[in-house]
């Protein structure tokens, strides 16, 4: 960019800036802080950036153009010019009939896909009449028991129209199986489904903890479904490798980005022991990213984040197949910094969140609704979240050229700092053997840990402002607002029509189903045709991960991985 000559006159200029302009404002006034972090504290930010702190990028090696090597600029050529990332709201809430009417009604107003969230039951493999489901009954997300369930959450929406993301990971097979039984109903091809399931295991053992398999089963399941979908659904993303619940969790922008590629390296590898070629399952991986309050820092790291993966898949694992070292993901604004407190506040943040994702080239978004730090997000405040995305697409400016940062002599070097910090992450999950090891060994969740109780002691000495929480107070601030609430009449609603499908099924039929899918476990067919048979024949989640369950067995937190 700059010759050797040049740049020693802009190291020059930069020293005489500071001597003359800047030593007697600091002898005066000083500054606001003695150090200057990123968000999470992972970088020191200079006072001023120059060429000089750019001075090795070679834009051919480290950037490249838009759509190709190493994506460090994005992986599609025209950007958001072409077309604009999904607006997918994370939605569900209550009785499969609750969620059909929101995920209509977000239709209608513009959503361009849909974000389908289960409640707790659901995402641990119980059916709503489990003794363990009692109280929790579509209060995270909806209940989802049977094939009956899914039908209803999607009457009226057309599959092939659609992509759906489903926020599901220890009974992922189940759900797909569902998602792709209602399309089959639908006369839908499988070819022209779209959309993505979390499936992502590992993370669940790290940081959000809705697993019910050890890893050994899991990763054989999650396998299953690369082999399985590569064949039958080619347009479905069959994981969702997520660093959003490691960020949630209090990581670091650089560790939410190591330990997520760091199971990424996991979950190809696992494929590749049980005999799948890269280029067959690869394009299909996708990524799940958090939208932090710092833009700068946050778009570094998806940036940083592309050209990581491009480096690992083509070095690593010799994929030849571009899309398998493209690094495409969702991104969805940061939960844990919703405040409780002057939640019109969470509007700004947001707003603020959203638009580094769309600076970092997210393909995907959610929007978080302002009232979430209090409950489920009602129509209003969903509106306005999606709203946010849409003048933020059609009115900011933002989409309009692709990658608007790069050059910018601050951003390229807090992208290089943020990939060198986490590449030096993975390197240490390398020295212990791995991310499986690495998570046996608690290690990585003490990293985690470590990073979130400093975090909130700087809260609490308020060195971090939280503004409206311990800074700009309201004092006897009482929240005035509609919530959404899921009573528990919704429960037993749920769980008087569960009681119904049992009584109207063939019974035998579904016993036969969930023998075929026991021997199944027992061997080493491919689960998913099997787990498709069943939901057809209307056994429940609960039945189906029963049976995999006295084959499989259960986790145990802190037993051996």
């Amino acid at each position: 960019m700059f010759d050797s000559d040049e740049l020693e006159e802009i190291r020059a200029s930069k020293e005489e800036w500071h001597e003359e302009e800047v030593e007697p404002v600091l002898e005066r006034f000083g500054e606001r802080k003695e150090t200057f972090t990123t968000d999470t504290g992972g970088q020191e930010v200079d006072r001023l950036y120059t060429p000089d702190d750019v001075a090795d990028l070679d834009y051919e090696e480290d950037l490249g153009n838009p759509g190709e090597p190493p994506y460090t600029r994005g992986v599609y050529s025209t950007g958001y010019r072409g077309r604009l990332w999904t607006m997918r709201q994370y939605a569900g809430f209550s009785t499969p009939e609750d969620t059909n009417e929101r995920y209509h009604y977000l239709l209608d107003q513009g959503q361009t896909g849909l974000s389908m969230a289960f409640d707790l039951p659901t995402q641990m493999g119980y059916d709503s009449d489990d003794e363990m489901a009692a109280g929790e009954v579509g209060k995270a997300g909806v209940a989802i028991d049977s094939l009956d369930d899914m039908e209803t959450v999607f009457d009226g929406i057309p599959l092939d129209e659609v992509s759906t993301s489903m926020t599901i990971n220890a009974p992922a097979s189940v759900l797909l199986a569902m998602y792709i039984a209602v399309g089959d109903k639908q006369g839908v091809d499988r070819e022209e489904l779209r959309g993505t399931i979390q499936n992502d295991l590992l993370k669940e053992y790290i940081a959000r903890n809705t697993y019910i398999y050890p890893p050994e089963p899991s990763m054989r399941i999650i396998t299953d479904i690369f082999e399985f979908c590569a064949a039958e659904t080619p347009k479905f993303n069959t994981i969702s490798i997520s660093g959003y619940h490691i960020r949630e969790a209090g990581s670091t922008a650089a560790q939410e980005l190591a330990f997520t590629l760091g199971n990424g390296i996991e979950y190809v590898e696992a494929a590749l022991d049980a005999g799948l070629d890269v280029d067959e399952f690869a394009p299909q991986l996708s990524f799940f990213f958090n939208g932090h309050n710092n833009i700068f820092e946050e778009v570094a790291k998806f940036r940083a984040a592309r050209r990581m993966w491009h480096d690992i898949m083509d070095e690593r694992f010799d994929a030849d197949d571009p899309k398998s070292k493209q690094l495409k993901f969702h991104t969805q604004t940061a939960g844990s910094m919703l405040t409780a407190q002057q939640i019109e506040n969470n509007v700004v943040r947001v707003a603020y969140q959203a638009l580094a994702a769309v600076l970092g080239g997210t393909q995907s978004l959610h929007t978080n609704g302002k009232d979430e730090a209090l409950s489920l997000p009602t129509e209003e405040s969903v509106r306005t979240a999606l709203r946010t995305q849409q003048i933020l697409a059609h009115e900011s400016g933002a989409a309009d050229t692709i990658d608007p940062l790069a050059g910018s002599y601050y951003v390229e070097s807090l992208t290089d700092e943020v990939e060198e910090e986490a590449h030096e992450i993975l390197d240490e999950v390398e020295d212990r053997g791995g991310m499986l090891e690495a998570v046996e060994q608690q290690w990585v969740q003490r990293q985690i840990q470590d990073t979130a109780f400093d975090r909130q002691r700087e809260i609490e000495e308020k060195e971090r402002v939280i503004v409206g929480v311990n800074e700009f107070e309201i004092e006897d601030e009482e929240p005035e607002m509609d919530v959404e609430e899921v009573t528990e009449e919704d429960e037993q609603r749920q769980i008087d029509h569960l009681e119904s499908v049992r009584a109207e099924r063939d019974t035998e039929e579904v016993d036969a189903t969930l023998e075929a899918l026991r021997d199944a476990a027992r061997g080493d067919d491919n689960l998913m045709p099997y787990i498709i048979d069943a939901v057809k024949a209307y056994a429940t989640v609960g039945e189906i991960c029963n049976v995999m369950r006295d084959e499989f067995g259960e986790y145990q937190p802190g037993s051996a991985l």
